[in-house]
């Protein structure tokens, strides 16, 4: 009879063995794929105020993020100057060549991204996280105006 209960200790013992082995596997797969690592799990976005979108961006790794921005306001502009920084109260924008925008329309910026003072450059598949300011001249009444954003993207080049 001692033999009976050593046989059933010892399907209790395997039976969660193969449980415990089943659960290693499956933990080490999911951690070795990256699947929770807080790096892959970020998106990129990119958002402006009211009236202006990012359609496309992406980092180089030296720091120039390349934007374009499409203006849907409610008449035309010119775009005079651009910024990007990861401190968002120490933005300095660089003069761009005036670039005009009708309604719906888009144009390509390249910008200098900074980490605080000095200038961003990271390694492919770094994150960059920062705040964009576009300086612009409403055509209509000639005032100058300004727009802010934020940005999260990945070194791709």
């Amino acid at each position: 009879m001692a033999w009976l209960k050593l046989q059933s200790a010892m399907e209790y013992l395997m039976t969660y063995g193969w449980a415990i082995l089943l659960i290693a596997i499956v933990a080490g797969v999911i951690f070795g794929s990256g699947l929770l690592n807080p790096a892959s799990a970020t998106s990129s976005f990119c958002s402006l105020e009211a009236g202006f979108s990012c359609e496309q961006y992406y980092m180089y790794a030296n720091g120039i993020l390349s934007v374009s921005v499409l203006q849907t306001t409610s008449g035309p502009l010119t775009v005079t100057a651009i910024g990007c920084n990861t401190n968002a109260t120490q933005i300095t924008t660089a003069n761009v060549p005036a670039t005009t925008l009708q309604i719906d329309q888009n144009s390509t910026f390249d910008v200098q991204c900074m980490a605080g003072g000095s200038q961003f450059s990271g390694s492919i598949g770094q994150l960059f996280t920062g705040h964009l300011q576009i300086n612009y001249t409403d055509i209509t009444t000639g005032f100058p105006q300004t727009v802010f954003g934020s940005v999260s993207v990945k070194i791709a080049r």
